[in-house]
């Protein structure tokens, strides 16, 4: 061993550490790995930012910016309304179903395409849902890397594979694109079910960035609103009533927010108080859960379990509350919302007004504005980002951050061509996957689905520079041979073992190597060491590549691969929840695995 394989295990120690203990930020120890490695002279300070260029960092930030460009034109919506339905309220059944259904585009697509495509619409899932974030995307994370087991295509290392299966000068049979699939399919499987059934004890509760809702801050703020409550008018209410006639905000301190006419079937989602609800309607109503039971009881209403007219409408990706000042020089001050048509302007609903120190439920359509005054409005998100963009001297100021977005349904048709135009570039014309990739998300911004600044704002840069430092380490591991020196003395420790103990070490070997270089790396390493141990093993030297090629997708310890990176952030998961999930799952994968090549391929 020289003094530069000793430097390099130094290294990499000390980057593991920073990973469990957290003194600093995993994309501050990229940098750190990007100045230091060359400063010590295991790599050259060309190569030490190579991972900025690298073609996986560009294809996850281009295949982010397409992601957002889909999400903002409502085409994730789409793709996450049938998941709900199926799901009902079921945190199992949603991780099933994302799952599966990224672990199987995953198999025909690169996985941190798969992943970063799906992200938006998981977000919008567990926002939909009320479920934490962190509960749904380390599943799909680990799906998506292992979809990638199911076909030939589906992951780098096994691409590879045909073209490494040289012995003795001699090509050995390819793979069949579909040979692998058995064990996939089995992998993918087995990691639902590890989920599904240990997901209550390895996945953390922690809420990621998405789940910081402003809407349920504001409720607990404002102590007289807890739920979004929808309910319905029975056939025999008689006859037809308006909002003010039922004293709904000023007897039960509750405001109706949606209503949705059944005769015309229209709704309202700005109702005023001479609007009328008749027999067969539904509301929906933001108020206290004890005032709305208090409300259904007296009127004879039917409260719902759940959203159900206004599922969509209302759900937290699409609607909220925000908190508004009425700001100098507004077009407000002096005049009741009544006397502006508030609700006809504007498309919101107010629910409270905040006055030295007062808080007015009620009559709020009477009182003149004044300077200063705290107005909490509820409606869509569009609408609050319209109000707030306006050019001209603006009625209010948000005092609260605003979620949604201002979409572009009319952009949908781009955004899907644009990402065909990328996919078919890759599969047909096999230009490079950051090319491609890169030419579909500038496509997005040229005919505005996205704007630059949208796209910029879509990158996470916690991702980028995370990747971007340890791709050096992974040449540092290379080039001074420390990856070699590794393997040869595993496989010089064992001797002459039966193929299936083989196999097994050749997995772990592959597991432990494609945590700290690149899986491509750790295939191109191993594959021709690993067929020549099976050679003189007694062992088929196709299967010990093909064990090689699949392990390099048993990556789940540390957030080191791009899937378990791009999801960290979004899920606020730290380098511990991977150890805690990952460990087992790591052992599951080699079980399941080499199971399969046991009972089914015949190898003993």
């Amino acid at each position: 061993m020289t003094a530069e394989m000793i430097l390099t295990m130094i290294v990499l120690a000390a980057v593991i550490t920073l990973f469990i203990f957290e003194w600093v930020r995993v994309d501050v120890v990229g940098i750190m790995m990007m100045v230091m490695l060359p400063l010590i002279g295991l790599i050259s300070p060309a190569e030490a930012f190579v991972g900025l260029s690298s073609n996986a960092v560009c294809s996850i930030i281009a295949v982010i910016i397409i992601g957002a460009g889909l999400d903002k034109t409502g085409i994730m919506n789409q793709v996450a309304g049938p998941i709900i339905r199926l799901a009902g309220k079921s945190e199992k059944k949603i991780i099933i179903l994302v799952s599966a259904t990224v672990g199987l585009i995953s198999s025909m697509m690169q996985n941190i395409g798969a992943a970063a495509l799906f992200l938006p619409a998981t977000q919008r899932i567990s926002k939909r849902m009320g479920i934490p974030l962190s509960r749904i995307l380390m599943p799909m994370g680990f799906c998506a890397i292992i979809g990638g087991t199911i076909t030939l295509v589906g992951a780098s290392p096994t691409i590879l594979l045909n073209d490494l299966m040289v012995l003795g000068g001699k090509k050995l049979e390819p793979f069949g694109l579909f040979t692998q699939t058995p064990i996939g399919i089995c992998l993918l499987s087995s990691a639902i079910l590890y989920f599904v059934i240990f997901g209550k004890f390895v996945l953390p509760a922690a809420s990621g960035e998405a789940d910081k809702d402003v809407t349920s801050s504001l409720m607990e703020a404002y102590q007289l609103f807890d739920n979004i409550y929808e309910l319905h008018i029975p056939q025999n209410f008689n006859p037809a009533k308006t909002l003010e006639e039922l004293e709904i905000r000023t007897k039960y301190l509750t405001t109706v927010i949606a209503i949705h006419h059944s005769a015309e079937n229209v709704k309202n989602f700005a109702p005023r108080s001479s609007d009328r609800v008749a027999a067969n309607d539904d509301i929906a109503v933001v108020g206290r859960e004890q005032n709305v039971h208090w409300m259904a009881e007296k009127l004879g209403w039917q409260i719902k379990d759940g959203l159900e007219v206004f599922a969509e409408s209302l759900a937290r990706t699409n609607s909220g509350l925000a908190e508004s000042v009425v700001p100098p020089r507004s077009e407000l001050i002096g005049k009741t919302m009544s006397e502006l048509n508030f609700k006809e302007q504007y498309k919101l609903n107010p629910i409270a007004l905040i006055r030295a120190n007062r808080v007015y439920y009620g009559g709020l359509t009477r009182i003149p504005l004044q300077m200063g005054d705290t107005i909490l409005l509820q409606g869509p998100w569009e609408r609050f980002h319209v109000l707030r963009n306006r050019s001209r001297p603006r009625a209010l100021a948000f005092v609260s951050p605003l979620e949604g977005e201002i979409m572009r349904p009319q952009k949908a048709a781009f955004a899907i061509s644009w990402l065909a135009v990328a996919l078919l570039q890759v599969i047909i014309f096999k230009v490079q996957l950051s090319v491609a990739l890169m030419s579909g998300a500038l496509g997005m911004i040229i005919t505005g689905v996205l704007s630059i600044d949208e796209a910029y704002r879509a990158v996470d840069w916690m991702t980028v520079f995370l990747l971007a430092g340890l791709i050096p380490l992974g040449i540092a591991f290379e080039k001074t041979g420390t990856a070699s020196f590794i393997a040869h003395g595993i496989l010089g420790y064992i001797g002459q073992p039966s193929p299936i103990v083989l196999l097994a070490v050749v997995g772990l070997m592959t597991s432990f190597f494609t945590l700290v270089i690149s899986n491509v790396g750790a295939t191109v390493l191993l594959v021709p060491l690993c067929m020549n141990m099976a050679v003189i093993a007694g062992a088929d030297p196709r299967m010990a590549a093909l064990v090689v090629g699949l392990s390099a997708s048993n990556t789940f310890v540390l957030p080191t691969h791009q899937v378990n990176a791009l999801v960290m952030r979004p899920g606020g998961y730290r380098t511990v929840d991977y150890t805690k999930a990952g460990a087992i799952m790591t052992f599951v994968f080699l079980t399941v695995e080499l199971s399969i090549l046991y009972f089914f391929y015949g190898i003993q």
